[in-house]
């Protein structure tokens, strides 16, 4: 991929030595969707959440397509009694990126990453714009981003 070609997250994926393929596939309405452009299970789909933990405090959450965040597990995970969702333009501010686009590579602020223990294998996430993806090996995105891993999620 040619420098012009990259998003601030594909950029950092690079910086970070993480081997990555680039997908561009434009805007999908559904997990269904996205798998399908990038040649993946819907399970290999991985979404970046922020979530709150206090007041200027967040953390990213990687969780696969098919699954959604367990709020009891994830609270005892981090020891805290209470995390919420911040609204869009709170996410976009803490993390430099719209809903649909946020990644922890190239994010605004570096926060915390906690990586649900099955992201595992072959896995794609986004990277930075609408429609662009990056695949990667799980254990190797895991490294690099210094993921805490831990069972944080239910069946979707």
């Amino acid at each position: 991929m040619s420098a012009p070609d990259q998003t601030s997250a594909t950029a950092a994926m690079t910086a970070a030595g993480l081997d990555h393929l680039v997908t561009r596939h434009g805007r999908v309405d559904s997990l269904e969707e996205a798998a399908a452009a990038r040649g993946l299970p819907p399970g290999a789909i991985i979404k970046t959440i922020v979530v709150r933990r206090g007041a200027e405090d967040y953390l990213f959450v990687l969780v696969p397509g098919d699954r959604a965040i367990s709020w009891p597990k994830l609270r005892a995970v981090l020891g805290v009694n209470r995390l919420s969702l911040p609204d869009a333009a709170t996410a976009k501010d803490v993390t430099g990126y719209e809903r649909g686009t946020i990644t922890p590579f190239g994010a605004s602020r570096t926060w915390p990453v906690v990586a649900d223990s099955r992201v595992r294998g072959t896995v794609s996430i986004g990277a930075g714009a609408h429609g662009v993806a990056a695949t990667v090996d799980a254990a190797a995105l895991v490294q690099a981003l210094g993921a805490q891993v831990a069972d944080v999620t239910d069946p979707a």
